[in-house]
């Protein structure tokens, strides 16, 4: 990436942006992967609950894995606050995953098994 030189900024301070916004687009981009290898998992799930008729939401699981997330951030130094919020935002997500599934599972299509396995 490449951004405007500011007239009288030493270069090293630009060299030393760069590395340092290098350094953010690759973690960006392990954190994308991360999720999207995240939500296949939870797609998974979301099929076996539908299948074997459990509800979409577990709220004892995501109890446990906020109150697990809250200890990991406070460990690595990230605000626990801010973790609770991403897992709230991640957990709705995967609950209206886990609905829809549910209902195209409930709702299948004339002459499609609800359960092909």
């Amino acid at each position: 990436m490449t951004t405007s030189n500011s007239a009288g900024t030493d270069p090293a301070v630009h060299a030393e942006l760069e590395r340092l916004r290098d350094s953010i687009d690759n973690i960006d981009a392990a954190v994308v992967h991360m999720l999207a290898e995240r939500f296949k998992c939870t797609q998974q799930v979301g099929h076996l609950k539908a299948a074997h008729r459990l509800p979409p939401a577990d709220p004892e699981r995501e109890t446990r894995q906020i109150t697990r997330l809250r200890r990991l951030a406070e460990s690595a130094k990230l605000d626990p606050a801010f973790a609770e919020k991403l897992l709230n935002f991640i957990i709705a997500e995967v609950i209206r995953h886990h609905e829809r599934i549910a209902d195209t599972s409930a709702d299948p299509t004339p002459g499609t098994p609800t359960n092909p396995s």
